[in-house]
């Protein structure tokens, strides 16, 4: 492939959105295979591998290069630490892929219009790059100017796509990755496993046995409204700088204030062992100041027909554990797919706003208490089979702004920044990069990479109301700045 080029806006370490323009150039774009042949063969989804929409999750990476100095690498690009480097990724990749030959395949429609892995060796586009920029120049509080299209490569086909690109004076590469929901157990597991259909992750009951609370979280998509206009017009054009639209940013929360949050949260319980947990505290801070957002005085977006807005909010839970007993105990351990469940609370914006914290957390703890059970899970693998070959999709993944706000919650926080290493050392920083379209927002949290209970915190939310939560909570969502990456590793 020929050399390509585009310029980006970047520039200013700080919290600012402007920035001087550079230029990042493709200098290669190869797919490479697994190192040995292997026979072709279809793997069908798992029922709950069957829940997740269409989207393709990216995270990236920046490592330090210790390798290479500022005299090894031309203003273009080109430095020898960095081919070295390239060159160990893309054999270290060709082993893995022998064993986890899905990621190497294409995600096809099978007769009845069901996605299924074809394990075909396709392989894993690998893209190089070389970007005009030094790491403390990159806004990364807005992924959207300087790591959207940018770092993270578009993926035009297969499971999986990796970019690996070299910045200024050849130093502080970054590592990029994107794939389908079905890829992200692949990437983080390094055990033996099993095909993604081989437990009871797909295997239905007989009779199934469906609760009733599983049609108020999950709906087939035959039930859903035409989709609207995607925000970019036909020509790609950018939304109007003054409208409303999704926008990602990324903030780190300090240990104090997280802390804070907690026992905020916590105010009102005399009960001292269940506890309300950051991550429930964290999200009910945040669901009342998205919330606030619907009802304050500039945004009328909700005010439709005279109604009151109503706020949403799940939160991503993990059932593996929940799945897991003595009997299957290796199975789901060596089991790649994914095993989760997004339920969702949903109340008046005026109400969340009215209550004090304590109220809201009690109440997000509540929404979650009935999905953590092996029967939630099980019975969710039945609806998926009674509903097949109708795709299902989480309802508040659907219904982001149709009379009021909604967002998912996931956390970051097991994912092994700390082992992505290839023997350079451990990334100085890495975040998810996941505008997952629709209506809806998303949130990630992460631990930072200073190990101190700071966290990192992606957000794909609506401008207007980054905007309240930017005015509201500057003390706890600081942009991200290369001057706290400094502190991470001093």
């Amino acid at each position: 492939m020929a050399m390509s080029e585009y310029c980006v806006g970047g520039g200013g370490g700080g919290g600012g959105e402007g920035g001087k323009e550079f230029t990042v150039t493709v200098k290669k774009v190869e797919v490479v295979a697994a190192a040995l042949p292997m026979q072709d063969h279809w793997l069908p989804l798992s029922n709950l591998d069957l829940l997740l929409p269409p989207v393709d999750v990216g995270v990236f990476f920046c490592y330090k290069n210790p390798t290479t100095t500022r005299s090894t690498t031309t203003s273009s690009g080109g430095g020898s630490g960095f081919a070295s480097m390239v060159a160990t990724l893309k054999k270290g990749l060709a082993q893995a892929l022998v064993s986890y030959y899905a990621l190497a395949g294409e995600v096809v429609s099978n007769s009845v219009g069901e996605p299924e892995l074809l394990c075909n060796n396709h392989g894993v586009e690998f893209v190089e790059a070389f970007a005009g920029v030094e790491l403390q120049q990159l806004n990364l509080y807005n992924p959207d100017e300087t790591i959207e299209g940018k770092f993270v490569p578009h993926k035009k086909h297969g499971v999986l796509a990796i970019q690996a690109t070299e910045l200024k004076c050849g130093g502080w590469p970054t590592l990029s990755l994107l794939t389908p929901p079905i890829g992200c157990p692949l990437l983080l597991r390094r055990d033996n496993h099993r095909h993604v259909s081989d437990d009871q992750c797909s295997t239905s009951r007989r009779p199934g046995s469906i609760p009733p609370s599983l049609n108020d979280m999950y709906i087939p998509v035959s039930m859903l409204p035409p989709p609207k206009q995607p925000q970019e017009t036909q020509s790609d054009s950018k939304p109007e700088p003054e409208s409303d639209h999704l926008i990602s940013r990324i903030y780190y929360v300090t240990a104090d204030q997280i802390n804070k949050i907690q026992s905020l949260a916590n105010s009102n319980s005399n009960n001292t062992v269940n506890k309300r947990t950051k991550l429930e505290s964290f999200s009910a801070f945040l669901w009342q100041l998205v919330a606030k957002s619907a009802i304050s005085e500039s945004n009328h977006y909700y005010h439709k027909n005279g109604k009151k807005p109503i706020a949403r909010m799940g939160m991503v839970v993990d059932g593996r554990t929940r799945l897991k007993n003595k009997s299957n105990k290796e199975l789901m351990d060596n089991y790649f797919g994914n095993v989760l469940s997004i339920p969702f609370g949903e109340m008046s914006a005026e109400e969340l706003t009215e209550k004090p914290l304590s109220w809201v957390a009690d109440e997000v703890h509540e929404f979650l208490e009935e999905v953590v059970t092996e029967e939630h899970f099980l019975g969710l693998i039945d609806w998926v089979e009674a509903h097949r070959p109708v795709l299902g999709v989480a309802k508040v993944y659907a219904k982001g702004s149709v009379d009021g706000p909604g967002f998912v919650v996931s956390s970051g926080q097991r994912f092994p920044e700390s082992k992505v290493d290839f023997g350079w050392g451990r990334p100085i920083f890495g975040s998810y990069h996941f505008p997952w379209g629709g209506d809806s927002g998303y949130v990630m949290p992460m631990g930072s990479p200073a190990g101190n209970g700071d966290w990192v915190v992606y957000m794909h939310l609506w401008k207007g109301q980054l905007a309240v939560i930017e005015k509201e909570a500057p003390h706890v969502f600081r942009p991200l700045t290369w001057d706290y990456l400094k502190t991470c590793h001093n």
